[in-house]
């Protein structure tokens, strides 16, 4: 990302430079009993630093043209030029404090040659140090707003990743799925097609999407649970009660509710006389995607596409954890529901 100077606040940090030391002189030169004219000489003392902070923007934004302001012959150059200007300036300003003085000056004064170029000196060595802040500070920002992105774009890369597992685990399972029903009822494999075909362009729609509506999520599983239906018949019921609000203001990460309901088929016997009963509802600002639980009693192996993949995913989305309960009879999925 291209970098700018920060010239607004280096002018600011000037200005504040300036009225502090002209303060500062003010107060100092009010408190002695001579006939010096106190306001043209803190006017003029003033307007010596602000030459000088103005002369090193102007250097510092030519030197930019060229080089990084990070890099070290920026800094090189940057003082090799400004310490010059600074001394011009403060020497040119010389004649002016001597006319209101009422003094004459001429650069063979020794002393008020060397006093001059050591104030010029002394000037632009804060200015540096004050410019410096600034400079330090606006890395530091630039630094945060970079790693930001970065992890913003890792989160992006991880979630995607995460998403393209579970097509082929479903695409597996769908067509073995297709394979038996076309041995046994042509009509039901023909339906079946059709509710994959919408879940599959579903998918693609979705494919980089992080974030989808409830109700377009519920679209979805619509489409997964009609494919199972067609599997297992009354086995399967699940139930879906969401307000329509909730399904209108309401988003999850993609693809959060196939996974659950795929999780729950995989790791349960059920037959029509025991059924598997899955509810999806609302609790709060969660919803809630509980199944009764009749476990097989040969473990199946886990691919972690299911719970593992769908926490994951939440976490690196919306930084928040989804809640699990298992009970004696009922496992329980709770997932945050996010505002639009």
């Amino acid at each position: 990302m291209e970098e700018n100077l920060p010239v607004k606040r280096l002018n600011r940090l000037t200005w504040l430079l300036s009225v502090i030391i002209g303060i500062v002189f003010y107060l100092v030169i009010s408190h002695h009993d001579t006939d010096i004219h106190i306001y043209p000489y803190t006017l003029l003392t003033m307007s010596g630093i602000l030459m000088v902070g103005y002369a090193n923007v102007g250097i510092m934004l030519i030197l930019a043209t060229r080089c990084s302001f990070r890099s070290k012959k920026f800094s090189l150059y940057r003082r090799l030029l400004t310490y010059p200007a600074s001394v011009i300036i403060y020497l040119l300003l010389w004649p002016l404090f001597a006319y209101l003085a009422n003094d004459k000056w001429s650069f063979r004064d020794v002393g008020l040659f060397f006093a001059f170029v050591g104030s010029g000196i002394v000037i632009n060595t804060m200015m540096i140090i004050l410019h410096n802040s600034v400079l330090l500070y606006e890395d530091k920002l630039h630094s945060e707003l970079e790693l930001s992105r970065l992890k913003a774009a890792n989160a992006e890369a991880m979630n995607l990743v995460l998403k393209q597992q579970i097509q082929p685990h479903f695409l597996f399972n769908a067509l073995n799925t297709l394979k038996a029903l076309y041995h046994k009822d042509t009509q039901a494999a023909d339906t079946y097609i059709v509710h994959m075909a919408n879940f599959l362009r579903a998918s693609i729609f979705h494919h980089t999407s992080n974030i989808s509506k409830l109700e377009d999520e519920v679209k979805l599983l619509y489409d997964y649970l009609e494919m199972q239906r067609i599997r297992f018949g009354t086995a399967l019921d699940c139930t879906i009660t969401l307000p329509e609000e909730t399904l209108k203001n309401y988003c999850l990460p993609s693809f959060s509710l196939q996974p659950l309901l795929e999780n729950a088929i995989k790791h349960n016997n059920f037959t029509q006389e025991d059924p598997l009963k899955v509810t999806i509802s609302q609790k709060d600002d969660w919803l809630v995607i509980t199944n009764n639980i009749h476990k097989k009693k040969i473990k199946v192996a886990s691919t972690n596409y299911g719970l593992a993949n769908l926490a994951e995913r939440y976490r690196l989305w919306s930084g928040d954890e989804i809640m699990i309960r298992e009970e004696e009879n009922s496992f329980s999925v709770s997932i945050k529901l996010l505002k639009k």
